[in-house]
């Protein structure tokens, strides 16, 4: 049995251990072809099947309407933050974005480059060093807007969406590149949807994106090929080779998810998780202190906080991984220590992790 360790990474991140085991049982001999899933053409039946499953997963555990399609995409979510303008802001369109972390200022800045005033910031909790989320009375909403973006995790900060903001008639696009999937929601208020991979569902290298039909017909079709969502749309995410291992470890995860119970089961350990940690948060306020301000606004997959100095974040970042618990590190320009526990992070983990934290208040 190999050694593994607790994986906290932000990203790429931890997965499912009978995910991995499934690839490595299949690694040399894929459905008896004798070749690896990544040797094999991605015109070939065999490759079809699990890239046509991983769509249907993904339409299954989230309940998607019909009238969307699922595409799998390249570029991480950087890319999409400038190819989501690019699509959608031609023709006088405009859209409105609300600005809760670094990931949303990128990708507010990217829709400037793209369509300059067209792309108007809403709302913006930059001044309070996004430790909170903007109040339902702080958006506005252009009526005249094509959509409105958010980002849906704050991976930095440790801000989560619990409850998405009334647009009225405006279609959501959404980043949930850190919390796709980690449990079930509505997806009707949503014209766009997309999620790095890597962070909560498969390996780096594929982005996840879902796009309802009337959405897509507003896309444009004088871009570059590649670029344009309605090709990778008709074309069902092969119009070029597309990142097939990822897509591979994606469908592994992504059964795993269905054996298990589906996203019910995967929002009941989530929550169970954010309880368990932010419990032991809450019981030493004054040694574990909490980034995000409002409490309603925590982040159930990335968990900030920091210790009484920099030397004891050193020196719990070292204990633990000493103890086998690695990626507490807080991001670089927070420093301190981020939790990221994403959904193959157990429950057992985090108590693992929650006694450790105990232990460590006592020696300090």
């Amino acid at each position: 049995m190999a050694k593994r360790v607790i994986n906290f990474y932000a990203g790429p991140a931890a997965l499912p251990l009978p995910a991995l085991e499934r690839a490595q049982a299949e690694l040399l001999d894929f459905e008896n072809t004798g070749m690896s899933v990544m040797e094999i053409s991605h015109r070939a039946k065999e490759y079809d099947a699990v890239h046509n499953e991983a769509i249907a997963l993904i339409k299954e555990l989230l309940n998607v309407p019909d009238n969307y399609k699922v595409l799998f995409l390249q570029g991480g979510g950087n890319l999409q933050f400038a190819m989501l303008p690019m699509n959608i802001l031609h023709s006088g369109r405009k859209a409105d974005y609300i600005v809760t972390g670094s990931w949303a200022k990128k990708a507010f800045k990217e829709a400037q480059i793209v369509a300059g005033d067209a792309a108007r910031c809403i709302a913006s909790t930059e001044g309070e060093k996004f430790t909170r989320l903007p109040k339902p009375a702080e958006i506005k909403v252009n009526t005249d807007a094509a959509y409105v973006h958010i980002c849906t995790n704050n991976t930095i900060y440790g801000t989560q969406w619990k409850e998405f903001p009334k647009t009225g008639n405006i279609p959501i696009a959404a980043d949930m590149s850190s919390d796709f999937m980690w449990r079930p929601f509505d997806v009707k208020p949503f014209g766009f949807i997309y999620a790095g991979a890597q962070k909560n569902l498969g390996p780096s290298g594929l982005v996840v994106a879902i796009i309802r039909d009337d959405f897509l017909e507003m896309c444009s079709d004088k871009l570059p090929t590649m670029l344009q969502y309605k090709i990778h749309a008709e074309k069902n995410s092969l119009y070029n080779t597309p990142p097939c291992f990822s897509i591979y470890i994606l469908r592994n995860v992504l059964m795993y998810n269905k054996q298990i119970g589906g996203l019910d089961a995967i929002y009941k350990n989530n929550l169970k998780k954010g309880e368990l940690l932010y419990g032991m948060i809450d019981k030493y306020p004054d040694f574990y202190r909490g980034y995000v301000k409002v409490k309603e606004d925590r982040s159930f997959m990335n968990v900030d906080f920091n210790l009484p100095s920099e030397e004891l974040d050193a020196k719990f970042v070292s204990e633990a991984k000493k103890a086998g618990m690695v990626g507490l590190k807080g991001y670089r320009t927070l420093g301190g220590i981020r939790v990221s526990m994403y959904n193959a992070v157990t429950v057992a983990q985090i108590e693992t992790l929650c006694g450790f934290m105990e232990e460590f208040v006592k020696k300090a």
